[in-house]
């Protein structure tokens, strides 16, 4: 286990390296300067003088852009060796400060939609595969489909809108930390969850059904019932470990797609995460946090698919990892 570990790290760098030198190139390449956004903030903007001309050269000499884009790579690349993730070009705050005062409130987030989502979605795949083509099932394979087409922006707005419309009970939006209202925080931490979790949820569930069904049909399965195991036994131990092999890792996958969701979902309820600091820094052009945040999530979901990997020999003892 332990080789087999050191070997999927060491294999990581080179898939770093890619990620970093396409963020780092595609920022460049994106229409519009940072530069031009800094002057106009000064005042300078739109001023065709020479003065403005040196300004910008001289702006653009202090943060480092004036180098080729190899050149900044490889700056960035030897900073982030060492620790270094660079400062914002706007605040001077080292990106990974900015970064860890934010991150909390999307992990939070993550951790309370994924939970929710794996708990509700692997009894509802069961369910629905044991109950084949009866009530049971067509209901919620019904639920499944309808979580999987709304969209996310969708569901935060009737989350906002129909409880308030209905009950006159309405989300509380901003922030406050665990500390100062314990209550309030979990309040507004469900919402955005609800909001990342249901099509997680429903795409897990369909999956989780496919595959019991396919596993029930195996001869162990029907070996196991020969032998005259109580069925519950025979779905909760024999079934439901090999089915969920695939599902695992469909599940550590959606790491990924957390960033892109919690951009809608903290947007749509005012959350300061990771996902509105994305989006801000984007418009703002401030690549040292652009680039920090993607390579912290690139990093954040290299390890959670050795995780899951890892997972594997676990869930089926005849799968050695080696």
């Amino acid at each position: 286990m332990g080789p087999y570990i050191l070997r999927r790290v060491i294999a990581m760098v080179p898939t770093w390296l890619i990620i970093i030198f396409a963020v780092v190139a595609l920022l460049r390449l994106i229409p519009g300067s940072t530069v031009d956004l800094l002057l106009q903030d000064q005042g300078s903007g739109g001023v065709q003088s020479g003065r403005a001309k040196l300004d910008r050269e001289a702006v653009e000499k202090r943060l480092g852009l004036d180098q080729p884009i190899p050149v900044q790579y490889v700056q960035y690349v030897a900073g982030v060796a060492h620790g270094d993730f660079g400062k914002s070009l706007w605040t001077q705050i080292p990106a990974t400060t900015t970064i860890a005062q934010r991150a909390p409130v999307t992990i939070q987030v993550a951790i309370i939609a994924f939970v929710a989502a794996f708990l509700l979605s692997i009894p509802i795949g069961v369910i629905s595969a044991v109950r084949q083509d009866r009530p049971a099932d067509y209901i919620l394979r019904s639920v499944s489909i309808a979580g999987i087409s709304i969209p996310n922006f969708a569901i935060g707005t009737a989350l906002i809108m129909f409880p308030q419309m209905w009950w006159g009970w309405g989300i509380t939006f901003g922030w406050v930390s665990f500390t100062q209202d314990p209550i309030l925080h979990m309040k507004m931490l469900i919402p955005p969850a609800i909001v990342l979790g249901v099509q997680l949820s429903a795409g897990t569930a369909r999956l989780m059904r496919t595959q019991m069904l396919e596993v029930l049909q195996q001869d162990y399965i029907r070996t196991a019932r020969a032998k005259g195991l109580h069925e519950t036994r025979v779905i909760m131990k024999h079934a439901m470990k090999n089915a969920m092999i695939p599902v695992i890792t469909v599940f550590g996958s959606q790491v990924a797609g957390l960033l892109g969701g919690s951009v809608i979902s903290e947007t749509i309820f005012g959350l300061p995460g990771l996902g509105t600091l994305l989006v801000d820094s984007i418009n703002q052009r401030d690549y040292p946090l652009v680039q920090g945040i993607v390579v912290i999530t690139s990093i954040v979901l290299m390890l959670m698919n050795l995780l899951v990997d890892v997972s594997y020999g676990w869930l089926d003892p005849r799968i050695r990892l080696s």
